[in-house]
C-alpha cells in the first residue's frame, strides 16, 4: 500500500479562508484547496506547511497548532491530511511558471462551499469551521489526481 501525506494550512483573515487553484494533468479544471501539499523525506508537517504555503503563495507562514485531520483511500493509495492553523504575512504572489497552482485568493468564509468542490476538502474544513468536528475519514476519496511530476495517478484529497 502506498502511503501519501498531506500537510495543508488554514489561515484566517476579516472572516475569509486563503486558498489555492492548482491545475493538474487529469482534471481539466482548477481545483480549490488550502494552501500545502506533500510531505517531503525528513521534513516535518509543520515545515512541509510553512514551505508549501511560501512554495503557492509567496506568504510566509508561521504555522500553529493542528486544527483537524482527514485521511482517505484512492484504491490502494491511503492520504493522510493533517491541517495546522497558520497566519501568514506579505503579499500574495504565485509562482513562476510551470507550477500547478493557478490562483491564490482569500475567499469569504460564506463562499468556501462554492469554491471547493471536493468532499474530502470541504467537508472536514466546513466542520472545523463550525466546530463539528476535528477529524474525518473516508474509505472513498471519490477523486484521483495524477500530480505534474508523476505519472502515476494519487489522490491528494
Amino acid at each position: 500500500m502506498t502511503r501519501i501525506h498531506l500537510a495543508t494550512g488554514l489561515a484566517l483573515r476579516d472572516d475569509r479562508v486563503l486558498l489555492v487553484a492548482s491545475h493538474y494533468p487529469s482534471h481539466p479544471e482548477p481545483l480549490w484547496n488550502l494552501p500545502g501539499g506533500r510531505q517531503q523525506h525528513g521534513e516535518l508537517l509543520a515545515h512541509t506547511v510553512a514551505r508549501e504555503t511560501r512554495e503557492e503563495t509567496g506568504l510566509e507562514a508561521t504555522v500553529g497548532d493542528v486544527a483537524y485531520v482527514s485521511e482517505s483511500y484512492d484504491g490502494a493509495v491511503h492520504v493522510l491530511n493533517v491541517t495546522f492553523t497558520m497566519s501568514v504575512r506579505g503579499e500574495i504572489t504565485l509562482p513562476t511558471e510551470g507550477d500547478h497552482v493557478t490562483q491564490a485568493r482569500w475567499i469569504a468564509r460564506a463562499d468556501l462551499a462554492q469554491y471547493l468542490a471536493v468532499a474530502v476538502v470541504r467537508e472536514p474544513l466546513l466542520a472545523y469551521l463550525d466546530r463539528a468536528r476535528r477529524y474525518a475519514g473516508y474509505p472513498e476519496a471519490g477523486i484521483s489526481v495524477r500530480w505534474p511530476d508523476e505519472n502515476a495517478s494519487r489522490s491528494t484529497m
